[in-house]
């Protein structure tokens, strides 16, 4: 395996669409802490685990357990029919969870907009799947570009104060986060084309996926 390839599979592991709501959830945290506004350090960590648990720990589960019983042929979930169980699987715990934080006042608005936002593009995808392999990576990663998009225009995050022990403070602004993000997104896109793993209607397709399920949740929860 040559290093470019090896990097490949090793940036399409890091940014798994499982992955990308426990992202979120730790980049609104870096944000914001005030945003999750319980006042008990263990009920914060109790919504972290949960939400962890619910969109990452769990779903892994599933796919491993559907692995072991042989129902699916790899981690991978290189053909259609691979991605069938793990993407009804992991909608029932986005579901799940959805319905449990929608009315937690200790949940910020524009995490629930991004967890309802996934949860429908993975049904959408799910849908879609029946005909074409579409990229669950791009509409991820797109998902997430449009998720800070509203963070700036649609919650009026036009920056925010990082503080880094032993570096200090800096404001950052939110324009770097989208431009980083979109970047993030071309990468991907990229590296699924060089991978052989989809094609570009599939990469342009999960893009336009994640951006309109993101554009949906934003409307039904504000």
């Amino acid at each position: 395996m040559t290093i470019t390839r090896f990097l490949a599979n090793f940036l399409s592991v890091l940014f798994h669409p499982l992955f990308f709501v426990m992202y979120m959830l730790l980049l609104l945290y870096v944000i914001n802490p005030y945003l999750f506004t319980t006042n008990d350090p263990k009920s914060t960590v109790l919504i972290f685990v949960s939400i962890i648990s619910l969109t990452v720990v769990f779903p892994l589960i599933c796919i491993a357990l559907m692995v072991t019983l042989g129902l699916i042929s790899g981690l991978k979930m290189e053909t259609n029919k691979d991605r069938v169980g793990p993407m009804i699987a992991s909608g029932i715990f986005y579901i799940w969870l959805y319905v449990n934080v929608r009315q937690n006042p200790n949940i910020p608005d524009i995490f629930t907009t991004f967890l309802l936002g996934s949860t429908i593009a993975l049904f959408i995808g799910f849908f879609i799947n029946n005909f074409t392999k579409i990229s669950l990576h791009s509409i991820a990663v797109a998902g997430l570009v449009t998720s800070l998009v509203l963070l700036k225009f649609g919650f009026d995050y036009y920056s925010f104060l990082i503080n880094i022990p032993g570096f200090g403070s800096y404001i950052i602004s939110t324009d770097m986060l989208i431009i980083l993000a979109i970047l993030l997104a071309g990468l991907m896109g990229t590296v699924r084309l060089f991978l052989k793993a989809h094609s570009p209607d599939q990469i342009y397709g999960g893009y336009m996926v994640g951006i309109f399920a993101q554009l949906i949740a934003f409307q039904v929860v504000n």
